[in-house]
């Protein structure tokens, strides 16, 4: 496993990468209504990130056909835009990845559309804090897994399921690069964390079974039991001391 640390200047391009990421989507989280298609938003996105001189990571990545990812109710990531409404009680995950002068920023957040039950509700809140739970271990005298097992003990309690199949990564000269980082228990601590590092940290958390299934498109990920999924990632920066998120 090669670690990619970065330097000052990639680190610059990252956090512009990384703020047009975050920027587009608070711009999303306004069009989030009952009746909008997910390529309206796919739209919107493109048009907001090509604006601002950047290009979305994830258009023709491994022959992804769209500029973001939009994965609604129990799709857990990597959802094709396309023809679909989105009605009131759905929740949509919606995945962005943005490059600047050839770095990238990532980021995913998981939105209600129109009321939503309890439940689902939950869902998002819980997600999003296993993501904010595993921040406290992105120093210097931690290690890898800690973040895995920060995320792992958190979620349990609530009878959730975590997505084992998909893990965080690296993020930078390439929108996934090593390492890993599984969001599950691990028996070893893994490698430690490193001024430098940057990660994509992306729990994906479902009400039900963790077990998933791909449709024949070869990329949308479903849940198994047909229960809900939810998703949140940051760019977080390991720094000499406290972790800086990128993309909020």
């Amino acid at each position: 496993m090669a670690v990619f640390i970065k330097n000052d200047e990639q680190i610059s391009f990252m956090r512009t990468a990384s703020k047009i990421c975050a920027r587009t989507h608070e711009l999303l989280a306004t069009h989030i209504k009952p009746g909008i298609t997910t390529d309206e938003l796919c739209a919107i996105a493109d048009d907001f990130i090509r604006s601002n001189d950047c290009k979305p990571s994830f258009l023709g990545y491994r022959g992804f056909p769209k500029s973001i990812c939009t994965s609604v109710n129990d799709e857990v990531i990597h959802g094709v835009p396309g023809l679909r409404k989105l009605m009131s009680g759905d929740i949509i995950s919606i995945d962005i990845g943005v490059c600047f002068k050839r770095f990238h920023g990532d980021a995913a957040r998981t939105y209600a559309c129109g009321s939503i039950k309890e439940t689902h509700k939950q869902l998002i809140d819980v997600t999003k804090q296993s993501f904010f739970e595993s921040l406290k271990c992105c120093t210097e005298e931690n290690r890898l897994h800690d973040i895995s097992n920060a995320i792992d003990d958190y979620v349990k309690p609530f009878g959730f399921g975590i997505v084992s199949e998909w893990c965080g990564h690296g993020v930078g000269r390439q929108v996934h690069e090593d390492p890993q980082i599984p969001h599950t228990r691990q028996e070893k601590r893994g490698p430690r964390l490193r001024r430098g590092m940057t990660l994509a940290i992306e729990p994906m958390i479902n009400v039900g079974t963790e077990e998933i299934y791909m449709l024949d498109d070869t990329w949308t990920v479903l849940t198994r039991d047909g229960e809900y999924s939810a998703h949140y990632e940051n760019t977080v920066l390991i720094t000499d001391g406290e972790p800086e998120i990128l993309t909020i």
